[in-house]
């Protein structure tokens, strides 16, 4: 008993014997199983997306024109330049990557005069 017992821990029987058949259906029964029985606490994070589609089109050289709803960028209202260029970039990054450079934008707004999507010229 021991010996068979030091052998399963040391791994010395060959591929397609009885014994490693058993220890790899005990590693895969391990690893599908458990899951079911203990909580890990690997539960998914929730991230704040966008709640409406961005939209994405070419400007005609090497930029980028993308339209965010105006409730994805996180900018308070008569903030300065350089807030406005930050929230502006951060709210892109996922689409158009970390190395974005946002050279201009316009708000639109709807026909109440509340903020819609912002415009927003960048590149890389």
């Amino acid at each position: 008993m021991n010996r068979i017992l030091k052998s399963y821990v040391y791994w010395t029987y060959p591929r397609g014997s009885f014994h490693y058949d058993v220890m790899v259906t005990l590693i895969l029964a391990f690893i599908f199983i458990t899951p079911h029985l203990w909580d890990y606490g690997d539960k998914p994070a929730v991230l704040a997306g966008p709640t409406q589609p961005i939209q994405v089109a070419g400007d005609g050289s090497h930029g980028l024109i993308i339209t965010v709803q105006a409730s994805d960028v996180n900018v308070g209202a008569g903030a300065p330049d350089p807030e406005i260029r930050k929230a502006l970039r951060r709210s892109i990054e996922p689409i158009a990557g970390d190395a974005v450079f946002v050279s201009r934008w316009e708000l639109t707004r709807d026909a109440n005069g509340n903020p819609s999507s912002w415009k927003i010229w960048a590149h890389k």
